[in-house]
């Protein structure tokens, strides 16, 4: 039942987003209509255009959901600890966030190569780690850990879209594993902001 606090829109909208969060464990986006959408949430098909305007704005509004958690995972590197856990530490999260929500991920990468409203969506949300990433990479280099270079702006941007690289790559598949994936972006990202492979500059 609607509350004061909780418009019956609300719940309409949390319905169709819950209903193709279970829909796309069942199968791909490709493979789910609006109609299937709206059957399972208890709504009409114009209920879900009022909200979103096709499958590619819904799945992004369930990715919109993830944005802390993958924030998490960023924030990991201003942590505690030598540079090389702390890069590794992020890399991991990323993928963790992966393991979770692998069926969005995936949704995702379709709905974003259909939509170019999406595509810009997603490409919002990565540069607005930028920041963050930018911000460790100054801290480093003022504290005499990562020698001084291109502007660390550029290189978060940039190091942002490797993530993001490599996470459509494990969606896609490939030839290398998991394992290979992970010391790979990592051993990147050590060698762009601290020219090692261990984050120990001297």
């Amino acid at each position: 039942m609607s509350t004061p606090d909780t418009p019956r829109g609300d719940h309409r909208r949390t319905a169709l987003l819950e209903s193709l969060d279970h829909l796309l464990l069942e199968g791909s986006l490709d493979s789910i209509n609006i109609a299937d959408i709206s059957r399972r949430a208890g709504v009409t098909r114009s209920a879900f255009y009022f909200y979103f305007e096709n499958k590619a704005a819904a799945v992004a509004a369930l990715m919109e959901e993830m944005y802390d958690e993958s924030f998490a995972a960023a924030d990991l590197l201003g942590g505690e600890g030598p540079p090389g856990e702390r890069v590794e530490a992020m890399v991991r999260g990323l993928f963790g966030a992966w393991d979770r929500h692998e069926h969005l991920y995936r949704a995702m990468y379709d709905a974003r190569a259909s939509s170019p409203a999406v595509r810009e969506m997603w490409d919002a949300d990565r540069e607005s780690f930028v920041p963050v990433v930018a911000a460790m990479i100054e801290a480093e280099r003022i504290a005499g850990r990562a020698p001084a270079g291109v502007e660390a702006a550029t290189l978060a941007s940039l190091l942002l879209e490797l993530n993001d690289r490599m996470l459509e790559r494990l969606a896609q598949g490939g030839a290398l594993s998991r394992d290979q994936l992970v010391e790979g972006v990592v051993v990147i990202w050590l060698r762009t902001i601290y020219a090692t492979t261990t984050g120990d500059h001297r």
